[in-house]
């Protein structure tokens, strides 16, 4: 079964408050379909557990008539931003020519933040991952862009499946975990590699802004390849009141290039929220004792130097998520682990900088 099948098994469905298809009002998201079974999101106009258990058994019954064993089903309560999209839905007499809410414009309230290393390796994109869910979960509109061209890997962290989908000649992103996400990695097939020359770059990155359909947003994350090569060079020219948070690890190389980032921030006018240290230590999961196997003070050294503040020591570590779980990404921190908190303190400070 493809998700196309599974939004046409589940197209009768209607929502009680608005009295269409939950389907033709979007309300059924982030469906993952594995050998073992189905797994999707239902948003809900009315919270009443006597609903959930309504849907629960509609959706299970449908999908196991089509074949599907396992069904697995999150639920959770509609947002004033869901109910504004189904709003302009309502209200839309003919398809849109050009998109409303191009994060580019000089009204855009969106608050850019651009994730920055001075090399490859220090989990650059790990960090920009975990604080964009974090941010989601603080009850923020977040948007991540992965404009690590050559080196995609957002869609592979987070665990998505399914592509973006055109609608009214705009590219409508894949929504997870509460973020809404574009990459490169949604528009080759089987991994291949992008060989493109730097013009080309840029183009795609400000398609990236213009040409998808982001809604409003609170924050974009900005997931840059290390260095400071065009695509560095094209986000600071294309969002000059961007801000800038800086990975780098304990070790004191890595932290010296990444000095070079930071400089470049500086050059081009861009604040520096602050610098987050990865891998900064080994904690044994036995004694709790840290190993500190990089090196100590490259991050706080950085700090120094550029003149922002630490905001994060986070250790060496993997999710333990299991590939059974419905929920599962290889990258994204629970809610609930001490890593998970950690990013929940970056992004408090992220959105306490905004205020």
């Amino acid at each position: 079964m493809t998700r196309e099948q599974v939004l046409e098994t589940l197209r009768h469905l209607q929502d009680p408050v608005y009295g269409k298809s939950l389907v033709e009002l979007n309300l059924i998201k982030d469906i993952m379909v594995k050998p073992s079974g189905v797994a999707l999101s239902v948003v809900l106009s009315s919270n009443e557990e006597a609903r959930k258990e309504e849907l629960r058994t509609q959706i299970t019954e449908s999908l196991q008539k089509s074949g599907v064993s396992d069904v697995h089903i999150r639920f959770r309560e509609m947002s004033d931003f869901d109910r504004s999209e189904i709003g302009k839905m309502a209200e839309a007499k003919e398809p849109a020519k050009a998109n409303p809410t191009n994060l580019l414009d000089e009204g855009s309230k969106t608050t850019f933040i651009a994730v920055a290393s001075g090399k490859g390796g220090v989990g650059k994109s790990t960090v920009s991952v975990n604080l964009a869910v974090a941010l989601a979960r603080k009850g923020k509109r977040v948007g991540i862009i992965d404009a690590d061209i050559y080196g995609f890997s957002v869609p592979d962290m987070m665990g998505i499946e399914e592509r973006p989908e055109l609608v009214d000649q705009l590219i409508r992103p894949t929504e997870r975990f509460g973020v809404k996400v574009i990459s490169m990695g949604f528009f080759v097939q089987d991994n291949a590699p992008v060989i493109w020359r730097g013009p080309m770059l840029g183009k795609m990155l400000r398609n990236f802004f213009s040409e998808v359909e982001w809604g409003e947003l609170d924050y974009m994350i900005l997931d840059l390849p290390p260095g400071t090569g065009d695509v560095a060079l094209d986000v600071h020219q294309m969002i000059p009141h961007s801000k800038e948070i800086i990975v780098t690890t304990p070790h004191a190389t890595a932290a010296f290039v990444a000095a070079r980032a930071g400089a470049m921030a500086v050059h081009t006018n861009h604040e520096i929220i602050g610098i987050v240290e990865n891998m900064a230590y080994y904690s044994c999961g036995q004694c709790g004792q840290k190993d500190y196997v990089f090196g100590r003070g490259g991050g706080a050294k950085l700090a120094e130097e550029l003149h922002t503040k630490l905001l994060a020591q986070i250790p060496l570590g993997a999710p333990d998520n299991h590939i059974s779980e419905p929920d599962y990404s290889p990258s994204v921190y629970k809610e609930d682990t001490e890593i998970g908190q950690m990013y929940l303190e970056v992004a408090e400070a992220v959105i306490r900088h905004g205020e």
